[in-house]
């Protein structure tokens, strides 16, 4: 299973999917386990919907920063 998630992505998935998750807790009920889906798909980079779409948030990531190189930071002598 190739990667579609890039890193940007996942970290937003994953917030939200725990902030629903937390309001499942706080009285949201079982529709709120439904945050668990981009808590998962975070957690594996692989999102079956952008599979469907032929979305890759990953691939354009990369090619980002193959783009935009930068040097690593200066280190103190």
């Amino acid at each position: 299973m190739k990667t579609n998630v890039g890193s940007y992505d996942a970290g937003v998935r994953f917030l939200l999917g725990s902030a629903v998750l937390f309001f499942t807790v706080n009285g949201l009920g079982w529709w709120g386990l439904l945050g668990l889906i981009p808590v998962l798909s975070a957690a594996c980079a692989f999102c079956p919907i952008y599979w469907l779409l032929r979305i890759d948030t990953a691939a354009r990531e990369e090619a980002y920063e193959r783009d935009h190189p930068h040097d690593p930071p200066m280190t103190p002598h």
